[in-house]
């Protein structure tokens, strides 16, 4: 890709206007301010010591690069607008508690996770402001609608409260559109109850472009949330003619997330520029710690 050179003053305009449209859509605030921690010297990187007598709760090694980022407001509105992610299926439960340290110490807006750590996840994450996302009918979106909307259910019960949910791939590419909009209807259905967010994942490397925008419409039609690029598991992640198709589609109401191979600020950049308004992450530690050296 071509690298995306912009200035200091461009990504802080980039990042706000993006950060305002979100807080826009989902009802929520816009003056975002910077994450509040114990102070930085109360952080320290591994194999360093720490002679501060004062705080009794040191970082612990693992998190010594999220500790490095400098919450500026810049940055953290860059990090409300990321899912850091762990979707692996060998992730360990200290990955997982991780993730969550990691979450609360930046101010993501959410993680997402695969179901089975929900119910840990939501317990570290309780009062934080950090949302719980999880996967459904993930990452095939091959199986029954019934089974999709009783995993949402599930989920929900566990503590979830935004749902990224794979789209019957291959109903799509049948032509079959009702199917499809039933899928989505049913865990739609099931998240409404509760209030949760659902974001529809098109895995758009399956799929044409007419293909992808009518996946969007009818996503749209069913009263979803969000439309998302991919599941990260495919052949290929996101990509800005992805995102500008989505987002030409569904128009300025509707959330879309890019997803998959996003590892660098330029790549986070590039997809916010192209009308994205979330990512999802797995490098979100490294994208804000190269955010925090760019707009500091």
């Amino acid at each position: 890709m071509p690298e995306l050179n912009l200035t200091r003053e461009e990504i802080r305009e980039l990042v706000g206007v993006i950060s305002s449209e979100v807080a826009r859509q989902m009802g929520g605030r816009q003056d975002i301010p910077p994450v509040e921690r114990p102070p930085a010297a109360h952080f320290h990187r591994e194999g360093e010591a720490c002679e501060c007598e004062l705080c009794p709760h040191h970082a612990p090694p693992e998190l010594a690069d999220a500790c490095s980022v400098h919450p500026t407001p810049d940055v953290c509105r860059l990090a409300r607008l990321i899912d850091h992610t762990v979707l692996r299926p060998d992730a360990t439960s200290a990955q997982i508690e991780k993730l969550c340290e990691e979450a609360k110490l930046l101010g993501f807006g959410a993680v997402c996770i695969n179901p089975a750590w929900v119910p840990l996840a939501a317990e570290r994450l309780r009062e934080t402001g950090v949302k719980v996302a999880t996967v459904v009918g993930f990452p095939f979106g091959a199986t029954l609608t019934s089974a999709k909307r009783a995993e949402a259910e599930a989920a929900i019960v566990a503590g979830a409260e935004e749902l990224d949910m794979v789209m019957n791939v291959g109903a799509m590419r049948s032509g079959d559109c009702e199917r499809v909009a039933g899928d989505i209807r049913g865990v739609v259905e099931a998240a409404r109850a509760s209030g949760a967010l659902v974001k529809v994942i098109l895995e758009n490397a399956f799929l044409s472009d007419e293909q992808k925008a009518e996946a969007c419409r009818i996503a749209q039609r069913e009263g979803a949330d969000y439309v998302k690029t991919s599941t990260g598991f495919g052949p290929s992640g996101s990509t800005e003619a992805d995102v500008r198709l989505m987002r030409k589609t569904v128009g300025p109401a509707m959330g879309v997330k890019a997803a998959g191979g996003i590892r660098t600020l330029a790549d986070m950049l590039r997809m916010l520029t192209a009308g994205a308004t979330r990512i999802g992450a797995s490098a979100s530690v490294a994208i804000l710690a190269e955010a925090s050296r760019r707009v500091s």
